[in-house]
């Protein structure tokens, strides 16, 4: 809220496991339930389906503000939208191209650290900057300066009032991607908590975890199934898996049953999702937004996101004839496919047709929210009878179940308390959102000892 009269959005998205609530087939509970007379921009700080997936009823209920996102966003921003419209709402062509047209006529794309005239009104004057979050390609965080007559009593004659909008925050050294810089100030910061309880490995001890739980899944000639959604981990596990391959070509991996040695260079892999192939081609287009590292290979001839090893399936028949065959197959295969939690998408038929051999293995790099399920197969597979419920049907998990929780794109608990830790001013009011109560809690108990005199505020 910048005054009575005038409000700026950030981020429109879906809700996801628990939050749904009962949502889900009932679209009407996704329309915009807030009064939008007042709303006068969006501002988008990545493009997950979590932060953009509502916008399509935004701009229905009759939003025609501008929406403001990093360049890489913008070119982001559409193909999320077109693959939610086909996914939750319709596959008319002609309704699909009528709300992207739409879209992009609104969309404003900025330059990162550039200050931005947001218009509201005559007598309220605000700033945008949006500056990397390393969260996943264009994410970014927002910072708003608002300046006018009644702020300038509440602020003791300050030439403005600045508040930060975290999004969600990269952990350090992701791959692919510099990692965020923290702003000099922020009177209020409103920052995402998903690991306010946690920390992450760091990156090396990440990448051997990753080629230790694959080498372990893949020595039983199974199929490794890797949820990941189509957007930011999927390049990242691409990415860490050619360094992999790189580092341990010549390496033994796994066999096939009749017993023939197979090398790290030998391994299928295979990303099974239309949208995460897409995703890909833009994420290579926009390589002057890679950190050093990843141009540094790129110099060096090597296809980080596109090498030999890599097979991708476009099409409906053809991903059911893979499935097929590795259900059948008795060579191993890693296979990554949308989404990440598992509710939904191609890696569903996997799991349909994979679970219950225990030569196969599931691999979770990310988040899962309680009331997917991601979480129940990651709660269940050990129990006695252990299933997971897919399209109202109950499957036995029989594969192994294993998770590298350390391997994520959001900031861990020293993440996120550095970013506060290396402003120049400490904020005067600290607000923590997107994340589990238990994660919002620890996270509150760590800021509340280390910062004196910060206000802290967990919103319901």
């Amino acid at each position: 809220m910048v005054d009575e009269q005038n409000s700026i959005l950030v981020d429109c998205g879906l809700f996801q496991g628990a939050e749904t609530s009962g949502i889900g087939a009932n679209t009407n509970q996704l329309e915009i339930d807030f009064d939008l007379s007042a709303v006068r921009a969006l501002v988008v700080t990545h493009v997950h389906i979590d932060h953009v997936g509502r916008i399509p009823y935004l701009l229905a209920a009759g939003f025609d503000g501008p929406i403001y996102c990093s360049k890489p966003s913008a070119k982001l921003l559409p193909l999320v939208i077109e693959d939610a419209l086909k996914v939750g709402v319709t596959r008319n062509k002609s309704i699909i191209d009528a709300c992207l047209e739409r879209l992009t006529d609104q969309i404003v794309a900025l330059d990162y650290q550039e200050w931005t005239k947001v218009v509201v009104s005559s007598n309220t004057k605000v700033q945008l900057r949006l500056s990397r979050a390393g969260h996943i390609l264009g994410s970014a965080y927002a910072s708003f300066r608002v300046s006018n007559e009644a702020l300038k009593n509440k602020t003791k004659d300050k030439a403005y009032h600045e508040v930060v909008f975290s999004g969600d925050l990269g952990a350090t050294h992701s791959p692919l991607l510099p990692a965020p810089k923290s702003p000099h100030h922020a009177d209020q910061l409103v920052i995402e908590s998903t690991y306010g309880d946690r920390n992450h490995d760091d990156r090396s001890s990440r990448v051997n975890r990753l080629q230790q739980s694959l080498e372990h899944a893949l020595s039983d000639s199974g199929t490794v199934l890797i949820p990941a959604f189509s957007i930011g981990r999927t390049q990242e596990l691409l990415y860490e898996l050619e360094s992999i391959i790189h580092k341990n070509r010549q390496k033994p991996v796994s066999h096939t049953t009749s017993g023939k040695k197979l090398d790290w260079q030998d391994i299928d892999i295979i990303v099974d999702s239309p949208l995460a192939n897409r995703f890909t081609e833009v994420y290579q287009s926009l390589a002057p937004y890679w950190d050093d590292e990843a141009q540094s290979r790129l110099a060096d001839g090597r296809h980080s996101l596109d090498f030999k090893q890599v097979t991708t399936i476009d099409d409906h028949e053809t991903h059911l004839q893979t499935v097929d065959y590795l259900k059948r197959q008795t060579r191993p295969a890693i296979v990554i496919a949308a989404s990440g939690m598992c509710a939904g998408g191609r890696i569903v038929n996997y799991l349909k047709a994979l679970l219950g051999d225990e030569r196969n293995d599931i691999l979770f790099v990310g988040y899962q929210a309680i009331g997917t399920p991601g979480r129940d197969i990651l709660t269940y597979h050990d129990k006695e009878d252990g299933y997971v419920e897919l399209d109202g049907e109950r499957f036995a998990i029989k594969a192994q179940v294993q998770q590298i929780s350390g391997y994520s794109a959001h900031a861990g608990q020293e993440d996120l308390l550095n970013f506060i830790r290396r402003m120049r001013s400490q904020p005067k009011q600290i607000y923590l959102v997107h994340g589990d109560d238990k994660a919002k809690q620890a996270l509150k108990k760590c800021i509340r000892k280390e910062f004196k005199g910060i206000k802290i505020f967990v919103p319901a």
